[in-house]
């Protein structure tokens, strides 16, 4: 009787169990990650325990929309997460294009990096040379093409579609140029309304070189002459624009300024190799080091927005008249915005840079936990492990 007395009680604390940890997963932030590629933030995202990535989806930036997804989907093998869709989403901005940037550069001067359409630095830079493709160029990444496939779905009809699903529930965590957010609140209305929070890495207001040494410099020398220019705003100035405008219950803008403080070190990258798991830890060793931490100060944000250090309600929009301003961003304190409905922002303006280090080291460390006996759902991928780009301006 002791016997089955004992039993019961085993199943029955199995169960509580497993209930506690149904609910643990049920209660973790869901998330959809908006960008152009697959790089660190991907990874302090996916290998946190605190959120629950449900998709990703794809745009042109640093690189066309194709080869993203395809880096997107090769990161997902490396992470052993191929439960993620990967949704490939615009290919182009709404009304920019590479013929009239190049016209915009022959008026009013150089940009200091142009993405997709990048062929050449204007000067000699540490930073790798960029490389060049056509949007329908076939993608051969150097790792090896991915043999995950993307969903079928248009990115903006996925957005549409979860946050419809999940009203209220879905931050949407966006690092690249803001043209499949901008689409899917022009094909629905209460899109943006929907989801829960929208934090984006975009925009610029007054970056200051912070760090003494040489890779500081090489960033920090875009804003001296143009503050409130910003690669993935300028890029698509209308998407900007219209995500500014866009009423969402709550809207959180990484600017430029504080990456200036942070960089990608080799001591940095070393850290999170220890922690991470093996797979996880190649591809990071791989990665070039040097950059400022652009798209990880957004993910250390969702995950404890206590690394911001100086923040700031704004009113937020970026110039779409095409002159010499075009893309930069504009903003207002309370009572001197136009009117014109320009939606609240809760601007990071500095951050603490080893609060941010911590927090990626602490999510690969729990990745690697997690990943120590592989769940249902995770498929160990057998595919050769390689960098599948070079980490670029995000």
């Amino acid at each position: 009787m002791q016997k089955i007395i004992g039993f019961l009680a085993t199943v029955w604390l199995a169960a509580v169990l497993s209930l506690g940890t149904a609910h643990a997963d049920a209660a973790k932030r869901k998330v959809i990650i908006d960008d152009e590629g697959f790089a660190l933030m991907h990874l302090m995202l996916l290998e946190s325990s605190e959120v629950d990535v449900i998709g990703i989806t794809t745009v042109s930036g640093n690189t066309w929309a194709n080869r993203a997804t395809a880096m997107a989907l090769r990161g997902l093998e490396i992470a052993h997460r191929p439960d993620i869709p990967v949704v490939q989403g615009a290919t182009y901005p709404l009304l920019n294009s590479e013929a009239l940037t190049e016209r915009w550069e022959a008026l009013y001067g150089k940009l200091t990096w142009k993405g997709a359409w990048m062929k050449q630095w204007v000067e000699s830079s540490v930073q790798s040379a960029p490389v060049y493709y056509g949007p329908n160029d076939p993608v051969n990444l150097p790792g090896g093409n991915p043999k995950l496939k993307p969903s079928p779905e248009v990115a903006a009809n996925f957005l549409i579609r979860m946050v419809h699903q999940y009203p209220g529930q879905i931050t949407i965590v966006a690092c690249g140029p803001l043209t499949n957010l901008a689409l899917a609140q022009r094909l629905d209305p209460q899109f943006a309304s929907l989801a829960g929070e929208l934090v984006y890495m975009g925009g610029s207001f007054n970056p200051q070189q912070v760090l003494d040494n040489v890779s500081a410099a090489e960033f920090a020398r875009e804003y001296a002459n143009s503050p409130r220019r910003e690669f993935n705003a300028r890029f698509d100035p209308e998407a900007a624009s219209i995500v500014s405008h866009s009423p969402w219950r709550k809207l959180t803008v990484i600017p430029a300024d504080p990456s200036t403080a942070t960089q990608l070190t080799p001591e940095l990258i070393a850290r999170l190799v220890k922690a991470a798991s093996p797979d996880v830890g190649k591809f990071i060793a791989s990665m070039e080091p040097g950059f400022p931490l652009w798209d990880e100060i957004a993910a250390g944000y969702v995950l404890d927005p206590g690394i911001a250090t100086e923040a700031e309600d704004l009113y937020v929009d970026y110039n779409t008249q095409f002159g010499p301003d075009y893309g930069d961003t504009v903003s207002w304190r309370e009572h001197y915005q136009p009117g014109l409905g320009e939606r609240k922002a809760h601007v990071v303006r500095a951050i603490d840079p080893k609060r941010l280090e911590a927090l990626m080291v602490e999510a690969m460390a729990e990745g690697a936990h997690a990943g120590a006996v592989v769940p249902a759902g995770r498929a160990a991928s057998s595919l050769p492990l390689r960098h599948s780009h070079t980490p670029v301006r995000e």
